[in-house]
């Protein structure tokens, strides 16, 4: 299937400014599970803003197999314990399917829930490699796995000459997962790990970290975990006189971390999901995402309306909304999004890697040559 913007803007205006879909009635209920509060609100909120946009597109356009498709969203927080309670209150709302998933700390707990309860759940953000492990075979990454994210992670520290790295994360599923799969990747490569450290969440003074990091004599250092925290250590980093390079994971991916890390972003690099900015062709979905929400669409909002697609598709090409059918149907996707393709291994992973390097010139992410 390839996704279509047309009626988009039609959607938009008969759903009205905050694009809600009504839950009365509903033949399908699509679960979305993100974070709504906490430091990644304005993530979870992109998410669940993009798929309800393909949802009230869908609806728009005669809704799946003639059914209408409804919405209800639990809040994780990224937190797992929360994220348990958002996944129960899901289950016990009898959804049909569920998609979301920002941090892979709080999906994680989740999986044994949805696998259980035979519900097919389409992850939008989460991609450490744990999550394969402890699938049922009802869950699918729509985005590239750690270890994909490691490989474009080695290609840029050998582009840009870095022979010694810096490794931090923060001890979550995520960041140690991909911490230490960039760390076996850049030694495998005849890299150096100058330094490996771990940080806690919340973190405000990074000092004993960035001297670790001085004077370890690395060349780079890799943040692995989210933007609140690489924001502060890109500052400090560049505070204490760090003039080494300065490399992101996807995480880190949001306007808040240029806005908090202000000049000394500049020329930071960052390990890019699919974003509208990068993407041709996006024109159309930037606008009406704009016009109906009052604000740019974020890191994940196109591939959050590509997942809101998907499930769609896999509901219309089952025929109905009985969900080993919705699983099935998931596992023979071949989807063209805005964000790109998704097609499934026999690991319910995406086949190809969709993370691509940007840097940050002028107060933006750019794509890097």
């Amino acid at each position: 299937m390839v996704a279509s913007f047309k009626g988009l803007a039609c959607a938009a205006a008969l759903a009205g400014a905050v694009m809600t879909t009504v839950a009365a009635a509903a033949d399908i209920k699509i679960g979305i599970v993100a974070p709504m509060t906490g430091q990644l609100a304005s993530e979870g909120q992109d998410m669940e803003n993009a798929v309800k946009m393909a949802i009230d597109a869908a609806n728009a356009r005669g809704g799946a197999n003639g059914d209408k498709i409804t919405t209800t969203t639990a809040d994780d927080a990224c937190d797992p314990q929360q994220a348990v309670t958002a996944g129960s209150k899901l289950v016990s709302e009898g959804v049909t399917a569920i998609v979301g998933g920002y941090c892979s700390g709080a999906v994680l707990p989740t999986l044994k829930i949805y696998g259980d309860a035979g519900i097919p759940f389409v992850i939008i953000g989460a991609n450490s490699t744990k999550l394969v492990a402890a699938n049922q075979g009802n869950a699918f990454l729509a985005n590239s796995t750690g270890d994909m994210q490691a490989t474009t992670a080695v290609a840029l520290f050998k582009k840009n000459g870095y022979r010694t790295i810096a490794v931090i994360d923060e001890g979550d599923a995520y960041s140690s997962d991909l911490a230490r799969l960039t760390a076996e990747a850049f030694k495998n490569a005849g890299g150096e790990i100058a330094a490996k450290e771990t940080t806690t969440a919340g973190e405000q003074d990074y000092s004993a970290v960035v001297t670790k990091v001085r004077s370890s004599g690395a060349d780079a250092v890799f943040w692995t975990a989210y933007h609140a925290g690489g924001a502060l250590l890109t500052k400090q980093l560049r505070q204490a006189g760090f003039q080494g390079g300065i490399v992101l994971g996807d995480g880190n991916n949001s306007p808040e971390y240029l806005e908090i890390a202000g000049s000394a972003g500049e020329g930071v690099y960052l390990l890019s999901p699919p974003t509208v900015d990068l993407l041709s062709g996006a024109g159309d979905f930037k606008a009406t995402y704009k016009q109906a929400y009052g604000r740019d669409a974020g890191a994940y909002a196109a591939l959050s309306h590509d997942v809101g697609d998907l499930i769609v598709d896999a509901i219309t090409r089952a025929g109905s909304a009985d969900q080993k059918a919705i699983i099935a149907a998931l596992k023979a996707s071949d989807f063209k999004g805005l964000a790109g393709e998704i097609k499934f291994t026999d690991k319910n992973t995406l086949q190809t890697s969709n993370f691509r390097p940007v840097v940050a010139k002028g107060g933006k992410w750019v794509a890097v040559e």
